[in-house]
Formats: C-alpha cells, structure tokens, sequence
C-alpha cells in the first residue's frame, strides 16, 4: 500500500471561506427555469407555480447566491419582456439556445423564488444587445424603493418592497465570438464602465462583476482582462472567469488531474488582478468571482473539445430541434467518475480561497446540474450533488496551506503527487476537516496526518466517494447508487483512501 503524510499547522492559513464559494446558477436554458424551478399544476408546486421538491433540495445544498437569467441567453434578453401580467408576455427567439422563451417566468417571478428558497440573487445585465440604461433601470425597478417609474412599476406588478439586490453582473462571455453583441475588449471596457456608471447612480450599495476571461484558447485570454481591468478597476469588486472540465479523450489519469488546470487558471486571473493594481497604484482590492464552474462533458452538443470554441457562432444540439419550448438539452447524466473529478476541482476552490470569493456551480437544475426533475413527475439527485453538497456542509471555516510528501504520478500538467488535500479548519465546531483525491489508480493510500497548533484532535469521520464502476450513475429508478460512503476510522491520525476516490476526514 503506497504511503501520503499530510502537514498543516494552525499558523498558517490561506484564508476564510466566504459562504459565497457555494453558489449557484440558474439560466433561462433548457428545463432548468420550466419544469425546473417552475412547473405550475406540477402535485408539488406552490400556488406561485414553484416546484417545492426542488426549493427543499436547494435549501439542503445551503446554496447562499444564485445567479440569473444567464449565461449566454442574457445577451439576447429583454427584462421587460418579463415583467408585468403573463397574458401580455411576448414569446421571443432565444437565440444562444435556438429555443422558445415564453417570458412567463421572469425577474420578479426568480427574485419571488430566491426570497422562498432562501437564497441572494445575482443578477446579470444584457451588455450585448441591450443598451447601458437598460441596465440602469433594471436596477431602478429591483432595488429603488418607490416613487420613480420603474420602481412604481414593480409596486404595481405586485412587489411593494425592494428586492435589494447586492450582486450584478456586467455582461456574460463577452470576449466569445458566440456571445450576441460580442465585443473587444476596448469596447467591452467604454461599455461596461458607462453601464457601471448608471446602475451605482440608481444605487450606490451594489457590488459589480466584471467580464474577465475564460477560456484560454481565446487569442485574447489575459490580454482581454488587462485592457479593461485598468480602466475599471476602481468601478467593479470583482473578475469573472468560467471554467468547466471535460472528459474529452484526454484519458483518465489526466481527467483526474483537471483541479490543476483549474488552479492555473484561478492563478492567471490573479496574476492579471494583481499586476493591474501594482501598475496603476489602485488601492482596493479585486476578488475573483468564478460563475461558472463544472464539469461539461458535451454529451449532446457538437463539440469535440473547449478548443472548438474558437470561432463558433451557433451551439448545434443533438438532443433536440430548434425552436422547442424547454427542450430537454444539456441534461448531463453524471458518473462516479465525474463526482469524483468535481471533488478535486471543490479542492482547488478551496486552496485558492484568498482570492476566489464567489463560485457559482453551473448549473443548478436540469442543465448540467446536480438537481434533475422530470415534468409532471419526481426528482432526483445526480452524482455530483453528493460532491456538492458535501462541500458545502463541510467546506466552511478558514482554509489553511497544507504539504504532502507522497508517491507522484506524471500526466499533461507535470508531475503531481497521487493525493491532492485541502484542509479546513472550522473554528465554531473547532474541527479540521480534509478534503483529499486519490488518485492511484491501481491500490489503496495510507493517509497519516501530522497537525499543529489545532490541540489534541483525532479522526471522528471518513466519508468516501468511491467504488469499482466509475461509470455507475443515480437514475430516476435507483437515485442512491452513488452516494458519500462512511468509513469506520481504525486509527486516530490516519485514514485508508480507497482507490480513485474523494474523501473528507474529520478531526475533533
């Protein structure tokens, strides 16, 4: 059996875990809104039309942030289109998504349903199509209290108090070609900061996200972030990035080593944040807001790789025709192996928790989501809710640096050690939390961990991801095939990792 030691001492931290690390997204896209979030005559649905199967299994997941309406299909999208009396709604061409959108479900209906649910919107603004006042009214009709036009109307539609919305973001992927309205970075840069400058006059207490880059074949990745960075740095409170993670035939050693092309990325968009502060002698700070995060394997999109993005204007569906209300795409059915790859990636959130303040798991229903439902029907839990949730209730606290001497392993991002851990220190429940992938693929790991400065703690829990068929996944008819396994600790400092699995160990 191979041999890993871990290290951590109390004196060391990388920084408190904002509970924003655990958000999420929901997108007019697919079935994640309609028969997702809302289904009226659904048996389970309240009399505003809110399914409250999938309200508890939100509420369970403690998801503090939820961001709205998109995504791509923001930069088509007209917010007037989805206020007022649903009988006057207009249907529109959702263009991102060649779909139908009915407008029956719109920002008072999402702001009603985050209020139920429990959880803080953040709200992203059309800055593709849709003009800089725009924006500036829409934070007008949410957040002013009353006597304006725009905020009488929202009394009038039904919403007597303001929303209070903290959160916007300033455009969605607006560096890609697939974006509507897509713009260079100069462009982008004059367009945001105008939009920036009226949505704070509508309301000076709003924090503002701005669009960095995401995806690193751009020719304009990082370059993108610099050039508008120094001209809104004093204007926003945080960079957007995305990244998701695909199995695309790069082979199983190198899917489990995806957390470390995510922390290259974390570290890219930090590297820019900082030289643009150092250069220009900013004084504030800019946090990261990673908004979209997953793992995508594209199981009925036409892409073979992320490297196809360069260039596309159009995303081709293979799992239904266009212009379909609520097509059921992007319903990714998740695998052992993909919940396994999740953790790993939840770990280097975790380890990069003095800069990432804001991820949004994307998405949260239906669409490459945790959460599925069926219309008219049940609701159950894929894979990669039990990752999900089990950092969610776990992964709170302080995050502290941690060493490891093990075994290594090469793969396409270098040599890495077989186990990669992030360890929590919960200062409330006064317990140190592991989180830990294994990535032998071929035996178990001995675990020994060496702490410092945490007084006397010793192994309480082992919970495990992990088992023989990778490829196993919840279904509507077994929904517990794949769940967090415990494991009896045998020793109080040590812990045995299955093969290919994601752990947490708990020390009180």
């Amino acid at each position: 059996m191979k041999t890993a030691v871990c290290f951590s001492d109390r004196h060391y931290p990388i920084g408190k875990i904002d509970d924003k690390m655990y958000s999420s997204f929901t997108e007019h896209l697919g079935r994640c809104i309609y028969s997702g979030i809302y289904e009226p005559g659904h048996p389970k649905a309240d009399e505003d039309g809110y399914r409250m199967d999938v309200m508890e299994l939100v509420r369970e997941l403690n998801v503090p942030v939820i961001r709205y309406p998109g995504g791509n299909f923001v930069s088509c999208y007209d917010w007037h289109d989805g206020i007022g009396p649903k009988e006057n709604r207009p249907k529109r061409m959702d263009y991102a998504w060649s779909s139908i959108e009915t407008n029956e479900f719109g920002i008072d209906e999402f702001c009603r349903w985050a209020k139920k649910t429990g959880v803080e919107p953040m709200i992203a603004v059309n800055l593709g199509t849709g003009s800089i006042k725009d924006a500036g009214d829409l934070v007008e009709y949410c957040n002013h209290p009353g006597g304006t036009y725009w905020s009488d109307l929202r009394i009038k539609n039904g919403s007597r108090e303001p929303y209070g919305i903290k959160y916007w973001c300033l455009g969605n992927e607006m560096e890609g070609s697939w974006q509507a309205g897509h713009l260079s970075a100069e462009d982008y840069t004059k367009k945001a900061l105008e939009a920036a400058k009226i949505m704070k006059w509508a309301d000076p207490s709003i924090k503002l996200v701005a669009c960095g880059s995401s995806y690193e074949m751009l020719p304009t990745y990082l370059e993108w972030d610099r050039t508008m960075l120094t001209e809104l740095f004093e204007q926003v409170d945080y960079l957007s990035t995305h990244n998701y993670t695909m199995n695309s035939g790069q082979g199983l050693t190198n899917y489990l080593a995806s957390y470390k092309q995510l922390d290259t990325h974390i570290k890219n968009s930090a590297t820019v944040i900082n030289y643009v502060k150092a250069k220009n002698h900013f004084q504030k700070d800019v946090k990261i807001c990673l908004d979209e995060w997953n793992v995508w394997n594209f199981q009925d999109i036409k892409l073979d790789s992320l490297d196809d993005l360069m260039g596309l204007t159009t995303f081709e569906m293979t799992s239904a025709e266009k212009w379909e209300t609520a097509p059921a795409i992007l319903e990714e059915k998740y695998s052992l192996l993909d919940a396994v790859v999740l953790g790993g990636l939840g770990i280097t959130l975790l380890n990069n928790a003095d800069v990432v303040e804001i991820a949004c798991l994307a998405q949260l229903i239906n669409v490459i989501a945790p959460i599925s439902t069926l219309r008219n029907g049940g609701i159950y839990t894929q894979t990669t809710y039990q990752t999900f949730h089990t950092l969610s209730t776990y992964g709170r606290g302080t995050a502290m640096r941690a060493a490891v001497e093990a075994p290594e392993y090469e793969c396409e991002f270098g040599k890495l050690s077989i186990v990669e851990p992030a360890v929590v220190y919960n200062e409330e429940a006064d317990e140190v939390r592991i989180f830990i992938l294994n990535c032998s693929q071929d035996e178990a790991v001995k675990f020994d961990i060496r702490l410092q400065g945490y007084g006397d703690k010793e192994l309480k829990r082992h919970l495990a991801l992990s088992g023989g068929d990778l490829e196993l996944r919840n279904t509507p008819e077994k929904p517990d095939q794949v769940v967090m396994k415990e494991i009896k600790p045998e020793e109080k400092m040590s812990a045995v990792l299955p093969e290919l699995s994601w752990n947490v160990l708990i020390l009180g």
